[in-house]
């Protein structure tokens, strides 16, 4: 007899809510490991994903709740391993899982987390150095983020008052972990920005685990530090610890006793830079002052009395008039001698004015007529060669009945017979206009008109 169960017919909807139930009770929750593909985060803020491994791909899903509670965000090519529930999703008949709990593989969320920040602020230039502000040399007043009973606040007061004492320093205790730790720290920044009295900001902790400098490496924190007017100068964990906080800082210092000596210069060092530079200033007022002194020196004995400079002068001025004296002596002796000679070289008798008008009018009359006849040769020279050019005028010998061809393209002109071939365009320029043919025929041999 045939069994009953393989002889009933199914819906589908049925069959998918028999396999829906089988497959749920069976596998209420389980441990899911492979690689995220194809992941998308509608405005919803639920995720949906494709996990894979290299033999067969899954759909996925983590609500908005659950995702809460991540550390780090979902992308394409993350191998997890999470905690989900097996479900199937009847209006498509397809199975997926729903995940409750999810870690990367191999590194930590937190690591992952830190890694995945860092990128995202780096692409959004926080990190550039162009945002940097630059540490005051002396500020008045340095606020301390830090807690309050730490190491690190010790630290920092003991070096504050081994290099600078009396420096205005302000303790601004927060929680540097724990569930309160970034909005206390982010709360202190805004504070001490809007209050305006500092001149730096220090904020630092001592060491501790990835867990233990989570606050230091959440995006508020980095974006409270990248928006402080006043520059920041951070000293959080060991040297080898790096946070988010320090890549957004203006200055990172490697433990919270370097981030105090980075904010306060040393006293002493800087009265032994003061005592040399007054040393320096002193010496060189002092060249300064030998030199202006020589050089009065040297001025006061180049100048001279104004008696001495009358004098001098006067010997200067009666030495210019004895000279300009025997210049205009010599200059009447020569106007004498040559008043003399003129006079000896004229005739007797005064000059024969009448005979002089008539050489003048014969000559001008000669002129004239000289002038004339140069002229009128040179007219007939101009007439002639006028002549001459209008013979050679191309066009005058068109105007005669000539023609003058020329072979194209080229329009080189044809002399011979022997430059063209059958077929070859020929223009023939008349007296007016221009003829285009073609050479049907050649016969060499000198022409008879």
């Amino acid at each position: 007899m045939p069994d009953q169960e393989t002889t009933r017919i199914y819906s589908v909807s049925v069959l998918t809510r028999k396999i829906k139930a089988l497959l749920e009770d069976r596998f209420p929750f389980v441990w899911v490991t492979g690689e995220i593909s194809n992941c998308a985060t509608p405005a919803s803020g639920h995720s949906y994903f494709s996990l894979k491994d290299d033999q067969a791909i899954i759909r996925g899903v983590m609500f908005k709740n659950q995702k809460r509670n991540l550390k780090f965000s979902l992308e394409n090519g993350l191998t997890i391993v999470g905690l989900a529930r097996l479900s199937v999703y009847e209006p498509q008949g397809a199975y997926q899982l729903i995940f409750e709990h999810m870690v990367p593989e191999g590194a930590g969320a937190l690591q992952k987390a830190f890694e995945q920040l860092k990128k995202k602020l780096a692409d959004e230039g926080l990190f550039d150095p162009v945002h940097k502000k630059t540490v005051p040399l002396l500020p008045g007043k340095v606020s301390v983020i830090t807690s309050g009973t730490g190491a690190a606040v010790r630290d920092i007061l003991q070096i504050s008052l081994r290099r600078f004492p009396g420096c205005c320093l302000e303790i601004v205790p927060v929680s540097v972990q724990g569930n309160m730790a970034i909005h206390e720290i982010v709360y202190a920044i805004e504070t001490v920005n809007n209050l305006a009295q500092s001149d730096v900001i220090i904020l630092a902790r001592g060491g501790g685990s990835l867990e233990d400098l989570a606050a230091f490496n959440s995006e508020e924190v980095a974006r409270a530090v990248f928006g402080s007017r006043i520059p920041v100068i951070t000293g959080i964990g060991h040297e080898t610890d790096f946070t988010i906080a320090d890549f957004v800082a203006d200055v990172r210092a490697p433990t919270p006793s370097a981030a105090a000596e980075l904010a306060l210069p040393e006293k002493k060092q800087l009265k032994r830079q003061l005592f040399d530079m007054h040393e320096d200033l002193n010496a060189v007022v002092t060249r300064q002052l030998t030199f202006y002194h020589q050089k009065l020196d040297d001025l006061h004995n180049r100048l001279k009395r104004p008696d001495q400079i009358a004098a001098q002068f006067r010997q200067t001025l009666i030495s210019h008039c004895r000279r300009m004296a025997q210049a205009l002596q010599r200059r009447i002796f020569h106007d004498r001698e040559k008043l003399r000679w003129i006079t000896q070289a004229l005739p007797g008798g005064a000059p024969d004015v009448l005979n002089l008008e008539k050489q003048l009018t014969a000559l001008n009359r000669q002129l004239d007529l000289c002038m004339r006849h140069h002229m009128k040769a040179k007219q007939n020279r101009v007439e002639q060669a006028g002549a001459a050019l209008s013979a050679l005028n191309p066009n005058s010998v068109l105007n005669r009945g000539y023609s003058i061809a020329r072979i194209l393209p080229d329009r080189k002109v044809l002399l011979d017979a022997g430059m063209v071939n059958v077929q070859d365009s020929v223009e023939i320029i008349l007296a007016r206009g221009r003829v285009l043919t073609r050479v049907e025929k050649t016969i060499h041999g000198k022409n008879h008109v």
